[in-house]
């Protein structure tokens, strides 16, 4: 065991962590339930700071606005909400997911040395089980990081409350990020809200088929100040909310410390474009810098 203190971490932070156990079933499985990361006092920040952000409040903003930015505004209206970037536009939720435990979780799960930012989405589900929005179908992340070299990357699912089925939680396919894909071509670089939800189903239950395997649909009962993580190539959604109240979230997407920009091409000639890629710093042989520290902050380093 290394050093808390030079990592960040306190020593009761180490109870926190992953057990040998529980990293070799995320291996497994796909996903990880944590214990309690977050106090009840950080959770109620979050959402303060959460409905301020929606009010206009903002510490700073996008210097240009990516292509394929998600960022809900008041005239989008009642449907599902989310913003991109809530770690940089924020400061007040950049300290919170910034927190050292959160990022030890990760390393530990991703067997990684560092861990950094790769991106964050607030994401607001309204009461609304009529709304098709509030339906996200199945999907897994690495679809739309094709830019990135890291199999290793990963989500932390962070909600502002208790979270369960009735609220639409998020629901894991378990162990499907170990399945060999097949029909996969340009258009799983689309993000999922611009495809075809029954087209999506059909995906998974091909790509199970040819894997021998079975839907195994795993939803994420997750106590406040809790969360889950799931692995970048697992499959994963989320129903509608049926409660009475918002489902609260927030999806921190997480980098290895080996990651890095790729050129990854498409058919029609073109490479895929990540939203990073007009906003980050460059390499000194000019690719987009996954590093850049403005938007991809390490929030964990293994002492040496």
């Amino acid at each position: 065991m290394t050093s808390t203190a030079m990592s960040g971490l306190t020593s009761a932070d180490a109870a926190l962590l992953p057990t040998d156990e529980e990293v070799a079933a995320y291996a497994e499985r796909g996903w990880y339930l944590t214990r309690k990361l977050l106090t009840d006092d950080e959770v109620d920040e979050l959402v303060e700071a959460s409905e301020k952000f929606y009010a206009g409040a903002r510490d700073r903003t996008l210097p240009s606005r990516p292509k394929r930015l998600a960022y809900w505004e008041p005239e989008h209206g009642p449907v599902q909400r989310h913003n991109d970037y809530i770690h940089y536009e924020s400061d007040a939720i950049a300290r919170i997911l910034r927190k050292p435990i959160i990022g030890a979780v990760a390393a530990r799960l991703a067997q990684a040395q560092e861990i950094r930012v790769f991106q964050s989405t607030l994401i607001l589900k309204p009461p609304r089980p009529e709304e098709p929005t509030n339906v996200v179908p199945w999907h897994f992340d690495k679809h739309y990081w094709q830019s990135s070299t890291s199999e290793r990357m990963l989500t932390a699912f962070i909600p502002m409350h208790d979270c369960d089925e009735v609220m639409g939680t998020i629901t894991m396919v378990d162990g499907s990020h170990r399945w060999t894909e097949i029909g996969a071509d340009d258009t799983t670089t689309r993000h999922f809200a611009e495809r075809d939800k029954s087209e999506l189903e059909d995906l998974l239950a091909r790509n199970a088929a040819h894997n021998g395997a079975t839907v195994n649909k795993v939803p994420m009962v997750i106590p406040k100040g809790h969360m889950s993580f799931h692995h970048c190539r697992t499959y994963h959604g989320s129903g509608p909310n049926r409660g009475a109240t918002p489902r609260r979230a927030i999806s921190l997407h997480l980098q290895d410390g080996e990651n890095a920009y790729r050129a990854f091409p498409l058919a029609d000639g073109g490479i895929v474009e990540y939203n990073h890629d007009s906003l980050v710093r460059r390499t000194p042989d000019g690719r987009p810098d996954y590093a850049d520290p403005e938007f991809c902050p390490v929030i964990y380093r293994t002492p040496a």
